[in-house]
Formats: structure tokens, sequence, C-alpha cells
């Protein structure tokens, strides 16, 4: 059961992101919006049973729990800290189990999966870190033609810098390896 190490506030003023003691998932990442999508995780089913929860997001030692702008954190903070407390932590993962669990995009070129194998590494090595480090990440959806597809993840996923700043930033980081590429979040 993992125990919760530090509590950070994120530059989403409605999300807060719990740093645990161990690891909830070895790399495996899980995000939901609503209840219905999190039906099959018990941890995030807790969590949304709690008034005011919006999002979950975690992966490895940290999640990040969303809310609807209408509770107090510190009283909602000590409500959401019980389930993850009561958590199972991570069981040894295959690389296997990794790799598949991460989504692939279908249909493309060998070409374009090229592209969006550099694409990722990119955004691996230089945008992602700062995005997990604020308790949210990012997860690319598509890519058709010259359109990069994202989807903000955790507490990105209501912020405001996220469709403004952050996507310019990744959009003219991306650039230097294809000029004519766009960003757009999904």
């Amino acid at each position: 059961m993992p125990k919760i190490s530090e509590i950070e506030g994120t530059p989403n003023p409605n999300a807060l992101k719990f740093i645990l003691k161990e690891p909830l998932t070895w790399g495996i990442t899980h995000s939901y919006d609503s209840a219905e999508q999190a039906k099959n995780d018990p941890l995030a089913t807790e969590l949304f049973e709690i008034d005011h929860v919006t999002n979950v997001f975690y992966v490895d030692r940290w999640i990040t729990v969303t809310q609807d702008g209408n509770a107090n954190w510190p009283d909602l903070a000590r409500e959401v800290a019980d389930p993850i407390r009561a958590a199972p932590a991570a069981a040894t993962q295959s690389e296997t189990t990794i790799a598949t669990a991460k989504t692939a995009i279908s249909d493309l070129s060998s070409k374009d999966q090229l592209r969006l194998d550099r694409i990722n590494a990119l955004l691996d090595e230089e945008i992602r870190p700062y995005l997990q480090g604020d308790g949210g990440d990012l997860h690319i959806v598509g890519l058709k033609g010259n359109v990069l597809s994202v989807h903000y993840q955790g507490a990105c996923g209501t912020c405001p810098s996220s469709i403004s700043g952050t996507l310019r930033g990744i959009e003219g980081l991306l650039r230097s390896m294809e000029p004519d590429i766009e960003v757009v979040a999904v």
C-alpha cells in the first residue's frame, strides 16, 4: 500500500499531485475524465465516488486528482488520501505488458510511424518530464499529414496554460524537426 510522501500544488489550481513512496504502476499511465471511464479501475472508481473529483491521472509514484473548483483543497485532500493509501502497490510487470499498454496509433505508413517515433522521442526528452513534474502528461492520439493531435492528461487536462502557451511551445519545438507541423489539442 503506497504511502504519500508529499502533496504538491500544480499550475492548475484545481489539481493536486500526490507523490508516493511506492509505485502504483510501472510506466503505465491511467487517465480518466469520468467515473464511467474509470469503471474497470478500482482506485479511480473509488476516487470518483468522492464529491467534486473530476479527473484522476496516475503513473508510477504519483497521482494527480483534479476537482471541479467547488471544494476546499485541505478537506478534499484528506478525503482522497484514504483510497490512495489503500491502493495496492504495483506488481512487477514485464516489458511486454508495458509495451502492450502504451497506445499505438494504427493505420500509419512506415514513414509516418518513423515520424511519430521521432516526435515521441523528442517529447519524452523535452516536454513530458516537465508536464509530469506538474502532475500531468501528454498523449498523442493522431497523426494525419502535418497535423499532430494530442490529449493532455492529469493536471494539464484542465489547465488554461496547456491549451495556449504549452501547446504553442510544443509546436515550436516540433517545428525544429518538421517545419510544417501543426499541433492541436483534443
